[in-house]
């Protein structure tokens, strides 16, 4: 069994499990990746590598997930600045600068969600270049 196989059938609970699959399902059809698990618990589709005027420089998942017991995390990279008309259509969400959490899956339109999944990668893609896993 993989590793992202063991992670996503270790995720509890029961609703928070079928939630997992249910967007593992959506990333790799949006995607056409297949996942990779982080430390962290996350699942990660496609990479890049990125430099800040800084010089600080690093690898990271393009896009992905967390199914934390308390909310889903949903990762687009670098951010959400740009994305207020799909945020708009979404459901009901909160989110952080390149976190969005969602309390259940079905708060969200599994459709817009998919929308804003590859106007994330769209936008990394500007930036950086995204390398498929």
């Amino acid at each position: 069994m993989t590793k992202v196989a063991q992670f996503l059938a270790s995720v509890t609970p029961e609703r928070r499990f079928r939630e997992a699959a249910q967007l593992d399902g959506l990333f790799r059809e949006v995607t056409g990746w297949q996942p990779r698990f982080y430390k962290g618990g996350m699942l990660g589709y496609g990479t890049y590598d990125y430099t800040y005027a800084s010089g600080h420089s690093g690898t990271s998942f393009a896009t992905g997930f967390a199914p934390r017991k308390a909310k889903l995390s949903i990762y687009i990279m670098p951010g959400y600045a740009d994305f207020d008309s799909i945020l708009a259509r979404l459901g009901k969400h909160t989110n952080g600068k390149a976190c969005l959490y969602l309390n259940k899956l079905a708060d969200a339109d599994e459709a817009v969600l998919a929308e804003l999944i590859r106007a994330g990668l769209e936008d990394l893609g500007r930036r950086w270049p995204v390398k498929r896993s």
